[in-house]
């Protein structure tokens, strides 16, 4: 029997201090709770579970960069950068595809971790000044 892997049920990150990395995710990024449990809190993405917690390991491992979906990338920033979210760049044309464009912005949590903005944007697109 043939298996296929292609759908993504959950993704771990580790944090330092989890009642910091609560609030962040839940009120400067908006994320749907799901539930907290000890030093695990688990938030809904679209269908994909996000499990952050909290790590004894020092320094904390490195994580893979979780990229988030935004319709509108320069509205996104802003609307983040007003919750106190500190981006590390500015909104940049990453990949000119045949049929649109992928921009993104990267920022990162209270404990470090490398997270993105993506948008595939018509082609021609400029993002609003942030």
């Amino acid at each position: 029997m043939a298996i296929l892997l292609n759908q993504i049920g959950q993704v771990v990150l580790g944090v330092d201090d989890i009642d910091v990395a609560e609030r962040f995710y839940e009120q400067a990024l908006g994320l749907r709770k799901l539930y907290r449990f000890g030093d695990l809190v688990f938030f809904d993405c679209a269908g994909v579970r996000l499990l952050v917690e909290k790590s004894n390991v020092r320094p904390l491992p490195t994580s893979s960069v979780i990229y988030f979906r935004a319709a509108d990338i320069a509205l996104t920033l802003r609307t983040l950068q007003s919750r106190g979210v500190v981006f590390v760049d500015i909104p940049h044309l990453v990949a000119p595809m045949e049929d649109h464009d992928l921009w993104m912005v990267f920022f990162k949590d209270p404990a470090g971790n490398l997270l993105a903005l993506m948008q595939e944007a018509p082609k021609g697109y400029q993002p609003a000044a942030p």
